[in-house]
């Protein structure tokens, strides 16, 4: 039955999308914007138009059936999403406004599950009983996992293209490896689409089966997975410029060259977590993929303070908004 609540939600979750989008829209423009090969303007709309031309191709939902079942089916209501996407966007605008390039992934998975235990809480059981904890560690893990993955192609990637290369012009190459870059930035952006808007489209999805709209063995409405393309598409084009200046410079700068390699290894690193339906972010993967660029100069040319910061916002993301989560929950449940 569709509630105004149902509703309430589906438009919330809609918003994480497009507030993802310009949160994340550093991810795959900082590189092509730092080296010049695009304006602001010009690497938005591009970054944008690869995230919507995701929807044509990634079809198996693997990421949003992940999602789904963090949370077991018992515990979900739409209370329990509603906290979940609440702490979710509050995270994900605090982490922006201070330019900090922290996980909207982890967000959303974190506040789902903190909202899900916050549930089991009030209902008698022990908080871990209201999440799948293989879904849970699997996705933790890759906080580790996904950087480093994204890090060691960055540096393989990185190196064939100098050998390759070795004789040739300097500034024949770099023409090359603007045109390139403009490759790489956009199959960085294809699979970020195909990854992100996944993660809302599993929220929709069990906020429906959860207000008995569909069953929870019916296939995904055609609408949700439009929507939640083109809601993630807009809000890359909206920019998010406070953390553009972090990871396009601040980590380690970056030439075209090394922005091919960084941005390929990000790509490939996605494409390989999405056909196993992992649901890793986006951030993480080009931080490393960028470090491991810095590294094949030099230990000393990635800037290890800032990066000891930014894994400092990741390992805090899931239980920060957890913790949130839960606690929006018990608050709504005041009034419920």
């Amino acid at each position: 039955m569709v509630t105004t609540l149902l509703v309430v939600v589906v438009i919330m979750a809609i918003a994480f999308d497009y507030i993802n989008g310009f949160h994340d829209a550093a991810n795959s423009i900082a590189t092509i914007v730092s080296t010049k090969v695009l304006s602001p303007f010009q690497a938005v709309l591009w970054a944008a138009i690869f995230n919507f031309a995701a929807y044509f191709y990634f079809d198996d939902h693997k990421v949003a059936n992940t999602i789904a079942k963090t949370v077991l089916e018992q515990y979900i209501t739409l209370h329990v999403i509603l906290a979940g996407l609440t702490a979710a966007i509050a995270w994900n605008l605090l982490t922006w406004y201070y330019g900090i390039p922290s996980s909207s992934s982890h967000t959303l998975i974190g506040g789902f599950a903190g909202a899900g235990m916050a549930k089991a809480i009030a209902v008698g059981d022990g908080a871990l009983q209201a999440i799948n904890l293989g879904k849970v560690l699997t996705t933790v893990s890759f906080i580790v996992l996904a950087p480093i993955i994204g890090m060691i192609i960055s540096v393989i990637i990185t190196l064939v293209i100098i050998n390759i290369c070795r004789n040739a012009k300097p500034a024949t190459a770099e023409k090359w490896f603007k045109r390139l870059q403009l490759v790489s930035s956009a199959a960085l952006s294809f699979t970020h689409g195909g990854n992100d808007a996944q993660k809302v489209m599993g929220i929709i999805y069990v906020a429906m089966v959860a207000s008995n709209v569909i069953g929870s063995s019916d296939p995904m409405p055609g609408w949700v997975p439009l929507v939640c393309y083109a809601a993630i598409a807009l809000g890359t084009m909206s920019g998010g410029w406070r953390i553009v200046k972090t990871m396009g410079s601040r980590i380690t700068k970056v030439t075209a060259l090394e922005g091919v390699g960084a941005e390929s290894a990000g790509a490939v690193t996605l494409g390989i977590t999405e056909h196993f339906g992992i649901p890793v972010s986006t951030t993480h993967t080009i931080t490393g993929s960028i470090i491991g660029v810095g590294l094949t100069k030099r230990v000393s040319a990635v800037r290890w303070g800032v990066t000891i910061n930014l894994i400092w916002a990741w390992v805090l993301t899931i239980p920060v908004s957890a913790t949130l989560a839960a606690l929006v929950y018990f608050l709504i449940s005041l009034f419920g």
